[in-house]
């Protein structure tokens, strides 16, 4: 069986030729392109092995890409405004969009609007789901990191404003990038910012578990899946791998260049935006202001392979082919919805009201939708009532039980003492006609006697 291939998917801010390209990443051979619009940074994410979203830089709409239908007119996820960042959920259930400094949270089954989050101060610049899909974090660049639960923000009580678990302000300047490794509660996190540190976090517990200073501003942050080594990106378009195995104990340290020399990757002329490794963890593949995206060699940190576009790289990852991207047979097994852009239960107009979370049974069910508290107190008035119908049938049945046993001991009674007066009237009444039987027979003998004297 053939190992799955993998492509490396890359935008730019020119969009000349294409808005998105996907090429094979060791062969470099050009696989698919996608034409309409420019994908902003971090505005890049595959929905369910099925499309291809990109947030349009500076505009307030998600182009939306079937795979494999490379020259179709893209579809247009209107929001309420500049997309400022993308993420989506690995288990393709939910899409995130950071509008100015809100966190959008859509169910893609229905395309309601599920909850709007509003806890940063700035901009929104980096959004990252958990590989098993139960947090999400949000990175702005009012400096803080907030890390969500999932299920805590769509159990929401509408009355109340959702918290997250874990609010990160270690950072002194806005956050650039964030990666998340694996492990779903347990994974841990790294954080980029301009004040020239990386933080390694834990999701479990909240806390700091190292922080790297630079020389530099770090643009861009990643990990191989092993989380052996983790790249940092900087301004001026160096590249430093930290080895966290070979870490010393300390939680703060700083990189030194001159005397890690054989840890720096050097070829970029601007900023690096954006940074991305193999499954394998044996190349690395950045992106960079300078217009180019290079592929590494980890371990000799020499550049393979250059890619020249046409303007600043906004996007550029690695990732394994889904199926409807290798298969011209392949269609999307359900269309994207129409996306609403108010919370369900808010009226279509400018204003938009915070209201209750809502599950919509059917795509085109007519009618007022229940939210989920009335749809939850609806189930428990109906657990309810089954249950006591359940326990007061159960008692119904329990007292013609108890009446049933109770009219069998009163027949049971009767029987018995109907028996006693039978056999009482049975020893009792034979006496008297034994004793006319022995009158009769002694009457008998007396007269047989007086016959034969007399003969």
């Amino acid at each position: 069986m053939a190992a799955p291939m993998e492509v490396a998917v890359c935008t730019d801010a020119s969009a000349q030729l294409w808005s998105c390209v996907v090429w094979e990443l060791h062969s470099g051979a050009n696989l698919l392109t996608y034409r309409g619009g420019q994908a902003g940074p971090r505005g890049l994410a595959l929905l369910n092995g099925e499309y291809l979203l990109a947030a349009q830089l500076g505009k307030n709409y998600i182009s939306a890409w079937e795979l494999q239908r490379k020259d179709q007119l893209q579809q247009k996820i209107m929001c309420p405004g500049p997309v400022t960042c993308l993420a989506t959920s690995p288990n393709g259930l939910y899409v995130l969009a950071g509008i100015a400094e809100s966190t959008y949270l859509w169910e893609v089954s229905t395309g309601n609007l599920l909850v709007i989050l509003s806890r940063h101060y700035q901009d929104i610049s980096c959004l990252r789901f958990t590989g098993d899909s139960s947090y999400f974090l949000s990175g702005g660049k009012d400096c803080l990191v907030l890390v969500w639960s999932l299920c805590s923000v769509l159990q929401v009580d509408p009355s109340r404003t959702p918290v997250p678990q874990h609010v990160w302000s270690r950072h002194t300047l806005p956050i650039t990038d964030l990666h998340c490794g694996f492990g779903g509660p347990l994974a841990r996190v790294a954080t980029a910012s301009l004040d020239q540190t990386v933080k390694l976090w834990e999701i479990s517990s909240g806390e700091l578990l190292l922080s790297v200073l630079f020389d530099v501003s770090v643009m861009a942050v990643t990990m191989d899946l092993a989380e052996h080594h983790m790249f940092c990106g900087g301004s001026d378009g160096s590249i430093f791998q930290v080895d966290l195995c070979t870490w010393p104990g300390q939680r703060e340290k700083s990189f030194q260049p001159e005397q890690d020399s054989g840890k720096v990757f050097k070829g970029h002329r601007n900023q690096v935006t954006c940074l991305s490794v193999s499954t394998d963890g044996s190349v690395l593949l950045s992106g960079s202001h300078d217009e180019t995206v290079r592929l590494w060699d980890i371990q000799s940190k020499q550049c393979i392979r250059t890619v020249t576009f046409k303007g600043p790289v906004t996007n550029a990852s690695i990732m394994l082919a889904p199926v409807s991207m290798l298969s011209s047979d392949f269609r999307p097994s359900l269309p994207l919805p129409h996306f609403n852009k108010h919370l369900l239960g808010a009226e279509h107009g400018d204003e938009q009201h915070r209201g209750a979370l809502a599950l919509r049974l059917g795509l085109h069910q007519q009618g007022s939708e229940l939210s989920y508290l009335e749809r939850l107190d609806q189930l428990h008035a109906v657990m309810c009532s089954t249950m006591e119908k359940s326990v007061l049938g159960g008692q119904d049945q329990l007292r013609i039980r108890v009446t049933e046993l109770e009219e069998e001991v009163r027949n049971l009674r009767k029987i018995n003492r109907d028996l006693f007066d039978f056999s009482t009237r049975i020893i009792t009444r034979p006496a008297k006609p034994r004793r006319r039987a022995q009158r009769s027979a002694n009457s008998l003998q007396t007269t047989q006697g007086r016959e034969g004297s007399a003969h």
